[in-house]
């Protein structure tokens, strides 16, 4: 009786922790005091009967005896047998199981995602060859290749945890034969999937509670791996409420899941094909309800992605915006339209280097070279909800300052402070709006961060000139660090150097030395816990110099002149500059044109946190601006992203070109960025790379107007390219375009706030407004900001009109109100050259603003609301409005929230909350399509006041008025 119940403690102790206990003594306590032949016959049973395959099954309970199959990509762990028996087992093996091979090609998953593919490779694996189409991979995956088996499963609240076991191996080193798996229900309309190494640590995004933060992680856990953060037990849900089922198999059977939507039973993920788990290889595949797929950043790519084998690599990378590239960011979440309109939107939560594969199934399937595979799935069930569960989850966007959304001029090659400022000022000569005026790198002394080069001039005199105008100030920075000054005469360097705070070598201390703008440099290491210390103190160093406002972040990819250092990646163990699997990336090696993979972080080898440098870069810089700048929003625009970017800065499309077809492109970026929680998003006006012509810049002043972030930069090479750099005529259509973006802007502030403050979408595209029609599924020429107006740019050369898609629904020339008579089809609109248009929806109420040549003006000037009327004569809108500055005014309820609504021929206001009661908010002008008769009066708080009305367009215009909005007021008009 004492020995069983010893036995039992140590197997059910051994499970727990994932033990193999068949090479285990059973119990270690000292046995009762039988006879000494007694106990050693006992003993001697026990470990023949554990030696034994059936015995061993009972012993691990839940554990099935599997037979080890004999191809050499199956055999136990550690075995060193020949590789050649194992591949004629192998090939035996395929033909006998020949039947398993019958897979459709559009299911087919790829065995051999590697380069050096040929039938004797693929069928070692113990997989199947089959050349067929020359689309589908010739080498995949048989019906009845190993999987993972559940040998224990537990719900407990709301989650629901599965052991796994696989005793075969896959062809990669270091297998993981036991994972955890836990489903964990976040709230009706989100959950969480979870896999990992049941036995080790691995690396994990850090993740702080429910909202996506950069956080410390436990760096106890060694190089490769932090401890997972605990996720938070709770009640068992009410899962009546739930848009999902979860469905799993029990104990005994292969690893599954199967996410359905209750209200339509449609599958939103169903695991396909084996998982396979090995330390620097991690693959699932699942079937996906439609071919309606949108995200997965960043690439070059139309907005709604195509499912004929495409592959999608992510890791960051500084290299022109160009098609089947991976480019500057990493963005892992995808959002799907489904067949019957609703919508929900998968991330997987990984910094390694990732592909994802899109096949015509519809499947996805995904792989990465570390970390876990932790799945968050959004269901919606509308477009815009998903991405306000997204955005939950890593982060709102920051509230940017107002004069942030102004236009912004730069260019590489200004090379002194005179030319800028001669620049600025033919701008402003040729009448044309513009907030904020930016330097590239060649404000620098030798190109060095933080310095300022006497051949440029008087920096700090230009910036208060161009704060005299009522404008501001950003400078570009970049996180090389030059490594060659004289000791004591550099202080990045110098003081980097004190701190500790520069990235390492992979086998010393020494910071890693690369080769960027300067020459030789180190780069910060913003993990590192003195890192924003140091950080906060060279902003604020150069800030006492030159008062910028804002900082521009370029390079932090992490880009490199050179692969990986100046004296290469010479790790002796090359596990993570050459790891075993390598993806598609551009340039065929992880460090081409950046740093060492192998290179020491704080946190981890930046073979897992490469993707995440820009985002730990940018946060870093926002705490520094928050802290140099007080009081003020902090303005980062960064080229490196990361899930969470938005919730510190904006970033911008990189080194485009002066193309009509990269202006096209830049839709669909825009787009893209705004499901990916970054709304402050823009591409280079104009074109970075090459010289424009006067014909594309004036079709890209025009779209670029409606930027979120709209700029004008190109390279030193180039040509002049600012609006007052070409004639009159174009100086004239650019300068219409920006004065409409300046009075709109009170519309597109508030759209910032619901983002910063709901989650919503600043810039969308057609059907998150009309997700049942989907017809607007694949249009991403057209945009609209918010929900209320449409952009319908000329992307094409020599073009004088448009052909668009109109949802059914009445649209409005926004200009005139004349009512566009077609809805729920493509039509073509006319497009002067000096002509974008652009439509307001019928049901909207926009507020709108005098504009003025700077923010700081036009905040000064009268409101106008424009009441676009529906068919029954209905309409709301709303104003969001602070200083435009301060850094926590919605926290400190420093700020006025009005709504307006239109019924039964009367436009009023509502006031939910004023916490500005100083600030002066004049209404002068009331403007309303769809009136059908012209009215005999208008009263505003029951006066009469004068009005005009187009017959023609039907549009009702009540001018000069002086109506407090701080006090509700009332405009109505008879029939």
């Amino acid at each position: 009786m004492h020995l069983m119940n010893c036995s039992n403690r140590a197997v059910g102790e051994g499970l727990l922790e994932g033990q193999d206990l068949s090479h285990q003594r059973v119990c270690h306590r000292e046995w009762p005091r039988l006879g000494m032949l007694v106990g050693t016959l006992i003993l001697a049973t026990v470990l023949l009967l554990c030696f034994s395959p059936a015995v061993r099954s009972l012993l691990y309970l839940d554990y099935p005896y599997q037979p080890d199959p004999p191809a050499s990509t199956y055999r136990p762990p550690g075995s060193q047998e020949d590789t050649g028996r194992y591949q004629r087992e192998a090939l035996e093996w395929v033909g006998r199981e020949s039947e398993q091979c019958d897979v459709t090609p559009s299911t087919r998953l790829d065995c051999h995602p590697e380069r050096n593919l040929s039938h004797s490779t693929c069928q070692s694996r113990g997989c199947c060859w089959n050349q067929g189409d020359g689309l589908s991979p010739p080498c995949f995956f048989p019906a009845n290749y190993p999987r993972y088996t559940i040998v224990h499963k537990q719900n407990t609240g709301s989650m629901t945890t599965m052991e796994l076991y696989r005793n075969a191996t896959t062809h990669y080193p270091k297998d993981v034969h036991k994972l955890t798996v836990s489903i964990v229900h976040l709230s009706a309309t989100a959950l969480r999937i979870r896999i990992t190494d049941a036995t080790s640590k691995r690396w994990e995004v850090p993740i702080n509670g429910s909202s996506f933060n950069v956080r410390t992680p436990d760096t106890t856990a060694g190089a490769n791996g932090v401890q997972t953060p605990q996720t938070q037990q709770s009640e068992m849900p009410d899962t009546d409420k739930d848009l999902y089922i979860v469905d799993t198999p029990g104990p005994q059977e292969p690893f599954a899941f199967n996410i359905q939507r209750k209200s339509s039973g449609a599958s939103i993920l169903q695991t396909l094909g084996p998982l396979l788990f090995a330390d620097q290889f991690l693959q699932v595949s699942y079937s996906v309800p439609s071919t309606f797929l949108y995200g997965l950043g960043e690439h070059r790519d139309a907005f709604m992605h195509s499912f004929n084998w495409t592959r999608f690599v992510m890791w960051n990378r500084g290299t022109p915006p160009v098609e089947h590239r991976n480019l500057y960011g990493s963005h892992p979440f995808y959002l799907m339209m489904e067949e019957d309109g609703s919508s929900h939107g998968v991330l997987l939560l990984n910094s390694n280097a990732l592909e994802v594969m899109l096949q015509p199934a519809p499947a996805v399937t995904w792989r990465a070279i570390g970390g876990i595979l932790d799945f968050y799935v959004f269901l919606g069930p509308d477009p815009d909800d998903v991405i306000q569960q997204y955005t939950q989850l890593i982060g709102r966007s920051f509230m940017p300052p107002y004069w942030g959304l102004g236009f912004h001029v730069c260019r590489y090659g200004y090379n002194t402070a005179n030319r800028t400022r001669q620049v600025l000022e033919r701008i402003r000569d040729a009448g044309v709006p513009v907030d904020v005026q930016w330097n590239d790198i060649d404000y620098m002394d030798d190109l060095k961060d933080f310095t300022t080069s006497p051949t440029f001039g008087d920096q700090a005199g230009l910036v208060d000139y161009v704060h005299s105008l009522g404008m501001h100030y950003v400078i570009i920075t970049d996180p090389g660090i030059s490594n060659t000054q004289p000791a004591g005469s550099y202080a990045p360097y110098d003081l980097g150097m004190k701190m500790g705070i520069f990235i390492r070598n992979s086998d010393n201390d020494d910071p890693l030395v690369s080769k960027v703008w300067p020459g030789d440099t180190v780069f910060p290491d913003f993990t590192h816990p003195d890192s924003q210390l140091y950080w906060t103190l060279m902003v604020k160093n150069f800030h006492d110099k030159v008062q910028f406002d804002g900082i521009w972040l370029d390079m932090n990819d992490i880009s490199s002149f050179v692969d990986g250092s100046v004296t290469g990646c010479t790790e002796s163990n090359t596990t993570y500059d050459d790891p075993p699997y390598l993806p598609a990336v551009y340039g065929d090696r992880l460090y081409t044109r950046t740093i060492c993979t192998s290179s020491r972080h704080h946190w981890s080898r930046n073979y897992n946190i490469h993707n995440m440098y820009g985002l730990t870069e940018t946060n870093a810089t926002y705490q520094a601006l928050k802290a140099v700048r007080k009081g003020h929003r902090p303005f980062i625009i960064s080229r490196s992203t990361f899930p969470g970017q938005g919730h510190y800065g904006g970033h911008w499309s990189g080194d485009n070109a002066a193309t009509y077809w990269d202006m096209n492109r830049s839709i669909s970026e825009i787009l893209s960025f705004s499901l990916f929680g970054v709304p402050l998003v823009g591409a280079d006006i104009c074109g970075f790379m090459d010289n424009t012509t006067e014909a594309l810049c004036q079709r890209w002043y025009q779209l670029g107007a409606f930027y979120p972030f709209s700029r004008v930069h190109n390279n030193k090479k180039a040509m002049d390219q600012d609006p007052g750099a070409f004639s009159p005529a174009l100086a004239s259509s650019t300068r219409k375009a920006l004065l409409t973006r300046y009075s709109l802007l009170p519309y597109l502030y508030t759209l910032f706030h619901k983002s910063s403050g709901m989650g919503q979408t600043v810039v969308r595209p057609l059907f998150f407004e009309f997700p049942g029609d989907r017809a607007t599924y694949s249009v991403d020429t057209q945009f609209l900001w918010g929900p209320a107006l449409m952009v319908l740019p000329v992307l094409s050369e020599g073009g004088t009109s448009v052909t668009v898609y109109l949802p059914d629904t009445p649209w409005y020339d926004f200009y005139t109100g004349k009512q566009i008579p077609v809805q729920g089809t493509q039509t073509e609109i006319d497009a002067p050259l000096d002509v974008i248009n652009v439509l307001l929806r019928s049901g909207y109420i926009l507020p709108l603003q005098q504009p003025a040549t700077t923010t700081t003006q036009s905040r000064r000037n009268p409101f106008w609301l424009v009441v676009a009327l529906n068919a029954t004569g209905g309409a709301e809108g709303d104003l969001f409005w602070d200083d435009g500055d301060t850094l926590d005014a919605h926290e400190r309820m420093l700020f006025n929230m009005l709504w307006f609504y239109a019924a039964n021929r009367r436009m009023y206001s509502e006031l939910p909350y004023i916490g500005l009661k100083e600030e002066t908010m004049v209404m002068s002008n009331v403007t309303v399509f769809g009136v059908e008769t012209n009215p005999s009066t208008v009263t505003v708080n029951g006066i009469s006041v004068p009005f005009s009305y187009n017959t023609n367009n039907k549009v009702l215009m009540v001018t000069d008025l002086v109506v407090n909005l701080l006090k509700v007021f009332n405009l109505s008009w008879d029939a």
